[in-house]
Parts: structure tokens; sequence; C-alpha cells
């Protein structure tokens, strides 16, 4: 995950939201950060192959991933996609969702810039905020009066204001 929902409370008041709630919400941001960027910031010099049995993933050397990483598998895998690192020993790490027995997975380390870590507050921000107030440009209490905006590809990417995710512009990728 780009940033714990720990460290996140610390920095933001989510009044009624739950922990699970929280947590789905910064899995789904980070998504949208990497579809955005077309980016799967992998640090490549951490990567290594792995047999999963009953849930351990055996790299048979030092494990070059500590708690709480984000790692990713890849290539021909049942198992393809983020998980979170849960345990390490001295050849072997687990991680916290269900995983299947697998041979020869590819496991790389994901890594995420300060700056990246701060656009997903800030989206995480906009969401607590804003998300409800989404189409409103002014509104006035007296005489009551609500002017709403135009949402198109101008101001909006993905769902969110185009000018929180210009921070983003670095990390992005071409498509093949």
């Amino acid at each position: 995950m780009i940033i714990s929902v720990e460290e996140i409370k610390k920095l933001i008041d989510f009044k009624d939201w739950t922990d699970t709630k929280l947590e789905r919400k910064l899995k789904a941001i980070e998504q949208t950060i990497r579809s955005y960027t077309n980016n799967n910031f992998q640090r490549r010099t951490h990567r290594k192959t792995a047999d999963i049995v009953g849930g351990l993933f055996d790299v048979g050397e030092s494990v070059p991933f500590k708690s709480g990483d984000t790692v990713q598998i890849s290539h021909p895998s049942m198992n393809a996609g983020l998980y979170v690192v849960s345990g390490t020993n001295d050849s072997a790490f687990s991680v916290e969702e269900d995983v299947v027995d697998e041979n020869n997975v590819l496991v790389t380390k994901v890594e995420y810039p300060a700056d990246v870590v701060e656009c997903c507050i800030n989206l995480m921000e906009w969401e607590i905020n804003n998300r409800s107030k989404v189409g409103i440009q002014s509104e006035t209490l007296s005489r009551h009066s609500v002017t709403y905006f135009n949402q198109d590809a101008d101001n909006q990417v993905m769902g969110y204001p185009s000018s929180l995710l210009g921070c983003l512009k670095p990390y992005r990728k071409l498509r093949c």
C-alpha cells in the first residue's frame, strides 16, 4: 500500500470512517495512481523468484523485503497482483492476503516516491472533505443559490480534480 492506515490516520481526521473502509479507499487510490501513470513503481533491484507453499513465499536465500512492504507478483501467475508483506524470516516471507500454492512466481518490491505518497494523502483529504460536493462551483446561503460547474476532461481525471493529479505527471509512462 502507498501509505498504511495507521500513518494516514495520524495525518487526517477521518470522522466516522472504519479502518476497513479506509484500507479499501487507499487501495483504490493506489490503483488509480498506477493506472493514471501507467507506472508500476517496481524496484527491480529487489526482485526474487519464489515458490509459494502453504502461504509462504520460499525464495531460498535472504529475503529483500520487510514487514509492511508492498510487493507485486507477476509473470504468469494465479496470484498476480499487489500484496503487503506481513512477516519474514531468513529465506521466506508471508503476505497479509490469501495466496494459492504455485512455483516460480516473480516477486518485485514496489516503492512509491515521497511526492506520490503526498499525492495519495491529498486525494484522501479530497475524498473526506469534497467528494460529497462534486460539481458545485459556488454556493450562497442567503436566498440559497448553488452554481454547478461542467465536469469534463478539462477539469477532472479519473474522478478527481485534475489539479490534484498534476504531481503525478513526471511519473507517467507511455502506454504500449
